[in-house]
C-alpha cells in the first residue's frame, strides 16, 4: 500500500453517482481521510461532489496505475454507474497492480413487481432486435452513449429522454428531450400519457431516482425493455449501501505516522 501523505488515508472514489456524491460527503467530515473523487467527463454540467474533483480519463489501466502511485492514493472506491463495464475492470487491474486495497460500491438493480411486463435482454443490440415487436412509441431512457444503436430504427417514434445533447444528427423520426431526475410517478405518466408512448426502454441502473418510469408503465399496463447490467467484475469486495462501504473503509488497518 503507497504510504500516505502527513499518515493520512487518501481515498480515490470513482464516482459519477449518487451513491459516490454521499459517500465523499460523508468522508469529507472525517480528518483522518483525504477524498479525490474522479468524474469521467461525459457529461457537460455534472453534479458535483464535495472536496477535490478531477475530471477526465487516465489513459487506461497503466494510466491509472501510475496516477495511484504519483498521487499517493491507498484505496479506491468504484462507485461508476452499474453500466460502467470499462472502467469497472480498468480500477481493478489499476488498483491490483498498484497494490492498493479496492472496493466496488454498486446500487441494487431494480427487480420487477406484480403486474410488471418486463422484456429482459442481455444488451443494446439485442435491445434494438427487440423493440420493433414491442411497440411503435418509444419512450427510450437508456443515455446519451447508447442512443445512435436505436437511431437506424425508422419504424419507430422514439422520445429519447437524455442529460445531454448527442454529437450525432438525430432523425426525424426521433425526438430529444434535455432532462435529468429526480423524476416523479405524475410526471411520467403526464410524459407518457402525452406522447402515447407505448413501450419504455431502460437499462437497470436501479435507485430512487429514476424509478418513477417504471411506476408509471406498470400503471399504464406498458411493456418495459429492460436491459440488464454487465456481467460483474471480480473484485476483493462489493457493497450496495454508502453505510457498507464507510464499515468497510474503517475495518482497514491504520495508517502509518
Amino acid at each position: 500500500m503507497s504510504k500516505s501523505l502527513a499518515g493520512r488515508r487518501r481515498v480515490l472514489i470513482l464516482g459519477g453517482t449518487a451513491e459516490a456524491r454521499a459517500l465523499a460527503a460523508r468522508l469529507a467530515d472525517q480528518p483522518a481521510v483525504a477524498v479525490v473523487s474522479s468524474l469521467a467527463g461525459r457529461v457537460a454540467d455534472p453534479r458535483l461532489p464535495v472536496g477535490e474533483v478531477r475530471v477526465g480519463g487516465f489513459g487506461g489501466v497503466d494510466g491509472l496505475a501510475r496516477w495511484l502511485s504519483a498521487q499517493h492514493i491507498d484505496v479506491v472506491v468504484d462507485a461508476t454507474h452499474p453500466y460502467a463495464a470499462r472502467m469497472r475492470v480498468a480500477a481493478v487491474a489499476a488498483a491490483d497492480t498498484a497494490g492498493l486495497a479496492h472496493l466496488r460500491l454498486e446500487r441494487p438493480g431494480w427487480t420487477a413487481q406484480p403486474g410488471d411486463r418486463w422484456h429482459r435482454v442481455p444488451d443494446v443490440p439485442a435491445a434494438t432486435r427487440t423493440l420493433p415487436a414491442l411497440g411503435r412509441r418509444v419512450l427510450l431512457t437508456t443515455g446519451r452513449q447508447s442512443l445512435s444503436a436505436f437511431l437506424p430504427l425508422s419504424g419507430l417514434w422514439i422520445l429519447a429522454r437524455v442529460v445531454d445533447e448527442p454529437p450525432e444528427p438525430i432523425p426525424a423520426h426521433v425526438r430529444l428531450l434535455r432532462s435529468r431526475g429526480p423524476y416523479t410517478l405524475r410526471g411520467e405518466l403526464d410524459l407518457m400519457r402525452t406522447h402515447r408512448i407505448d413501450v419504455l426502454v431502460t437499462k437497470n441502473s436501479g435507485g430512487p431516482l429514476t424509478e418513477a418510469k417504471l411506476d408509471a408503465a406498470r400503471r399504464l399496463g406498458l411493456p418495459v425493455l429492460m436491459i440488464d447490467r454487465p456481467a460483474p467484475v471480480a473484485s476483493s469486495t462489493t457493497v450496495t449501501t454508502v453505510e457498507e462501504a464507510l464499515r468497510w473503509l474503517s475495518a482497514l488497518p491504520a495508517q502509518p505516522g
